[in-house]
């Protein structure tokens, strides 16, 4: 077996050292990034506790960046922060509430609470609640999303 050279020992170091990108693919493991599948199941997440990053997407190739970046992001403040990703074009419905026109974008939702004013009720089993809805418009990189949580005063991670 022949030695390797200086170039390859640099970039081999670098590679297993480094803790930013380096253009190679990371083995993040089993995919954190929740598939919407209901608004049921979108309550009952928010009902965990945990912030809940929500990408609204539509099919191109800024989503497949976009992806990405969710799936890095989610295994970094994985299970602090929960990642989910909409396909909007199958669930309409929900996406049309968000009275957004341009696709993707991202919303964090965190704080639920009961609403003090139930309003009118058709099923007395129903219970509003209220949560609070911030636009992400950092950076759109594991590092905004953190630099955003600070920000915002959301635990993102385990305190030490």
């Amino acid at each position: 077996m022949e030695e390797q050279s200086f170039f390859d020992r640099m970039i081999t170091h670098l590679r297993s050292s480094c803790m930013y990108y380096t253009g190679y693919p990371k083995d993040l493991g089993p995919s954190r990034v929740i598939h919407f599948s209901s608004e049921r199941e979108f309550v009952q997440l928010l009902h965990q506790g945990h912030p809940v990053v929500v990408a609204f997407t539509i099919r191109g190739n800024y989503t497949k960046h976009l992806d990405k970046v969710l799936e890095e992001a989610a295994v970094e403040f994985y299970p602090n922060v929960k990642f989910m990703r909409v396909e909007c074009p199958k669930y309409p419905g929900f996406c049309i509430t968000r009275q957004k026109n341009e696709y993707p974008f991202i919303e964090i939702f965190h704080s639920p609470e009961q609403a003090e004013n139930q309003g009118r009720v058709a099923d007395p089993n129903v219970t509003r609640y209220s949560v609070k809805v911030l636009p992400f418009n950092y950076d759109l990189s594991a590092y905004g999303f953190r630099e955003f949580f600070k920000r915002h005063g959301i635990q993102a991670s385990d305190p030490k």
